[in-house]
């Protein structure tokens, strides 16, 4: 089999609530495998299923093999599992939070004093095995917390919302173990609403309200979820050439960035001039116009603004 995680019509609810609607989708061993959306878009719940933690309503997945519906346990045994909160015990010191965590992967004696030393460095903690790990700052723990997820070696690694709430560098060295573990072979489905971090997946879904949306790499994402051509455009008053804009029939999609605004226009208007123009003739000035290439960011928001029409028909 070529897939680490087969997910087919996984559904979730609570109540009348339905959480995940119908999600199916492959992962390839050895791939990063984005999973995107906002807040409350079903994310956390579906990676909760797919560990074997939470019972889906419906449908199912094969995880390392296991089903989740019917060989949780297995499932549980064949994985390595980071959640949004770090997992680890503050009250307990580093050297008994990793000791605690091997011991509950069933490693003990060499084997485990070996991994040990192992995810104390690659948190760049070694002689601070006695300081608690509540004292450590977020970048750190958040080391901390995905080495001793895999401290047992698993074939797949979920991490669901892993670098929320850390500085910017932190999370771009969180990367680099991420990437250094999908070289050696480990399979990564990694959980964010930071779509700029959805650049490093080799594969990405997007989900909202439960449903997916679109699906695909970086690159396509980009060129094919969207009909039109994407612009930036610089100006002072960005919130009021917004309002301007977004009264023109030439215009598909008008979001914010700052005090830089994204464009998105139907695909006959192809030149900065062109809409340089529709400005001036609005008697509103603008500082600079550039064509771009539309970033994630603007494909999110083209498909929750218009559904998942462009999707279905990828």
């Amino acid at each position: 089999m070529n897939y680490s995680i087969v997910a087919e019509n996984l559904t979730k609810k609570f109540g009348d609530f339905t959480a995940v609607d119908s999600v199916s989708f492959k992962v390839e061993k050895g791939e990063i495998f984005g999973f995107l959306g906002a807040n409350g878009a079903g994310k956390s719940t579906t990676i909760r299923m797919l560990c074997g933690l939470l019972e889906p309503t419906s449908g199912d997945a094969v995880v390392g093999g296991f089903s989740i519906m019917n060989e949780p346990d297995k499932v549980k045994q064949s994985i390595g599992y980071m959640s949004q909160r770090f997992s680890l015990y503050n009250d307990l010191t580093i050297e008994e939070n990793i000791e605690f965590f091997g011991a509950v992967y069933g490693l003990k004696g060499k084997l485990l004093e070996k991994r040990k030393k192992w995810v104390l460095e690659i948190s760049n903690l070694i002689g601070k095995e006695r300081t608690l790990t509540g004292d450590l700052p977020g970048g750190i723990k958040q080391r901390l917390a995905l080495g001793v997820a895999v401290i047992h070696k698993p074939k797949i690694l979920f991490l669901d919302e892993p670098t929320s709430g850390v500085d910017p560098i932190s999370r771009r060295n969180f990367w680099d173990l991420i990437n250094r573990f999908s070289d050696e072979g480990t399979t990564v489905l990694v959980t964010t609403h930071y779509l700029e971090e959805a650049e490093y997946c080799n594969d990405i879904i997007l989900i909202n309200a439960g449903r997916l949306i679109a699906e695909g790499n970086p690159q396509r994402l980009k060129t094919e979820y969207i009909d039109g051509n994407a612009f930036e455009i610089e100006t002072e008053n960005p919130v009021e050439l917004m309002d301007i804009l977004k009264k023109a029939k030439f215009i598909i999609d008008v979001s914010i960035f700052g005090k830089k605004i994204h464009v998105i226009t139907k695909k006959q208007f192809e030149k900065p001039d062109e809409l340089e123009n529709y400005c001036t003739q609005n008697e509103f000035k603008i500082d600079r116009i550039t064509r771009i290439v539309p970033t994630l960011e603007d494909v999110f928001i083209h498909l929750l603004e218009h559904g998942s029409k462009n999707a279905q028909q990828n």
